[in-house]
């Protein structure tokens, strides 16, 4: 897991974003942030993640939730693949992985049997005062941006 638990604050950043501005994490202070961390733009997984939470971001929207996609990627990629899927979430680089590092989240990994380092699929709903109220690792892709919506409602009705 990251090293990071619940009740902690959350490790503050500064990223570029696919819409040309940047996303500071302490910024949002007030309301409730969703940071999700994904391996890589346009692949399988990574695309059906994307794709759940841009569907569901009008009812973060509603809930008054940020809702932001962190990945390894340049901010070039990310354009590619918001315009390629038409995602509406935003999408922030972090290509020299500091703050996939900063979360703990670059570690050892195995799939198919192969050793590899990477970083692991993870999900933080951070509450309004910047303290992590919920951590997900996602080992199931499909349904997770439904749970961290439920999670999130819950959260806001305190």
């Amino acid at each position: 897991m990251s090293g990071l638990s619940v009740g902690m604050m959350a490790p503050d950043f500064e990223l570029p974003t696919a819409d040309g501005g940047g996303f500071t994490l302490s910024a949002q202070r007030g309301h409730p942030v969703v940071l999700y961390f994904y391996p890589q733009d346009d692949t399988e997984g990574c695309t059906i993640e994307n794709i759940g939470f841009s569907g569901l971001l009008p009812e973060f929207e509603k809930l008054g939730v940020t809702v932001v996609g962190v990945s390894p990627d340049t901010v070039a990629t990310h354009c590619s693949f918001r315009d390629k899927y038409g995602l509406a979430v935003t999408l922030a680089a972090d290509p020299t992985r500091s703050v996939v590092e900063a979360y703990g989240l670059w570690q050892q990994k195995k799939t198919f049997g192969r050793d590899y380092v990477g970083l692991v699929r993870t999900s933080f709903l951070i509450d309004a005062e910047g303290r992590i109220s919920r951590i997900w690792e996602v080992r199931r892709i499909k349904g997770h941006a439904e749970d961290v919506l439920e999670a999130a409602r819950a959260l806001a009705q305190g």
